[in-house]
């Protein structure tokens, strides 16, 4: 995320919108943090508006690979369950079949957020970004349950709990992320502090951060269990 600086340290050309500002007037935009304004300033000699449409390509090409490997750990994580209850019978596989397609629904979601940028197709963005928190919500409870019905045969007690503590941190944001959402006006990129829906967007922009972070850091928990086997791909060619 850029943070633009006071509009005095901007050199604005005639005829041409805030959003054209060439750089920063007192650094010239020649380093990454202007000693003269408090915001970083990574545009250097280049108009802000390339530098904006490169820092949302960037920011789209990293959530476009989140999604990815979030495919490959869902899908092992649902083949390791699997592999496992053949032989315990303690998870029903309608159970981990929910949770497998609540997990891909996340990951469209997310792949939705990264295509269609906020300021651009802002409905379909929000879309998006509601059907990425609830699904990944319900993902995450639901392999905490699973969690626990596979114990002893699957992770231990502390993992469960871990699991657990993460999902219900991911629906306690959940809640003011959607509720605040609901109450911002603004949809330009630049923010108005002064402006009455400042302190809703703040805390659904903070919310939503921690649902994002608590449905990644939830894969962490995975890293024992994806010890204990091994998936390959066969192919094969009649």
């Amino acid at each position: 995320m850029i943070l633009l600086p006071p509009s005095s340290a901007l050199k604005v050309t005639p005829g041409r919108t805030r959003a054209s500002v060439d750089r920063c007037v007192p650094c010239g935009g020649s380093r990454k943090v202007c000693a003269s304004c408090p915001s970083f300033w990574w545009c250097g000699p280049r108009a802000l508006s390339s530098c904006l449409t490169s820092s949302r390509c960037s920011d789209a090409t990293w959530t476009c690979c989140s999604p990815t490997l979030g495919i490959a750990t869902i899908y092992g994580r649902f083949k390791f369950v699997e592999k496992l209850n053949e032989e315990t019978r303690v998870v029903s596989p309608r159970l981990n079949k929910a949770a497998l397609v609540l997990g891909m629904l996340a990951c469209l979601g997310m792949c939705v957020v990264a295509t269609f940028q906020e300021t651009t197709v802002t409905a379909v963005h929000d879309a998006g970004a509601l059907l990425f928190f609830a699904t990944g919500v319900l993902y995450i409870f639901l392999q905490s349950a699973i969690s626990y019905h596979l114990f002893p045969y699957g992770s231990s007690m502390a993992v469960c709990r871990a699991r657990l503590a993460v999902a219900v941190i991911a629906l306690l944001a959940f809640f003011p992320t959607v509720i605040c959402a609901f109450f911002v006006k603004q949809k330009d990129l630049h923010r108005d502090a002064e402006s009455k829906d400042y302190p809703f967007h703040v805390a659904s922009a903070v919310c939503e951060w921690i649902v994002a972070f608590s449905f990644v850091c939830f894969f962490l928990t995975y890293i024992d269990d994806f010890k204990l086997f091994t998936l390959r791909v066969k192919t094969e060619m009649g």
